[in-house]
């Protein structure tokens, strides 16, 4: 059975659920960025199949989500976030805001974030970048963009 592919469809929701639509990539992502850099380090915190977790890294560095570099002279590698990724990590917070509130239950969020610049717990705020006024899907007009289908 051919997967489709979902970098091809003029969407971007479509196109980043290429990059990350398959369930152990997130994940990946969220431990890469916590400081688990190497390949034991993240098979042992998820539990997932070394065979998975290869394809999986395989995936994010050919689109330039993660970096592989060497830290010893056997072949030994562990992996970083580029800038694409760390951008990518910022639809994680938007995750991570919606579980918090829909999924967490009464024990509450299992993590908390301190944002550094005020010192402060908070959570992702979705603001206009050319306002600064709240933006939430009742907020905005979907409107054809340069690169829409015909």
């Amino acid at each position: 059975m051919q997967r489709t592919n979902f970098g091809e469809m003029a969407c971007s929701i479509a196109r980043t659920l290429d990059v990350i639509g398959e369930p152990w990539s997130p994940l990946i992502l969220r431990d890469v960025w916590v400081g688990f850099s190497r390949f034991e380090q993240i098979q042992a915190d998820l539990g997932i199949s070394r065979k998975v977790l290869t394809e999986r890294l395989n995936h994010l560095i050919e689109h330039g989500v993660l970096e592989r570099r060497p830290y010893d002279r056997r072949p030994r590698y562990e992996y970083v976030l580029t800038q694409k990724g760390t951008e990518l990590v910022d639809l994680l917070m938007v995750m991570v805001g919606w579980g918090d509130k829909w999924l967490a239950g009464e024990a509450g969020p299992p993590v908390l974030y301190r944002h550094h610049a005020c010192g402060e717990i908070s959570r992702v705020d979705l603001r206009c970048a050319h306002c600064g006024e709240p933006m939430h899907p009742g907020d905005i007009d979907v409107l054809p963009g340069p690169g829409a289908a015909a």
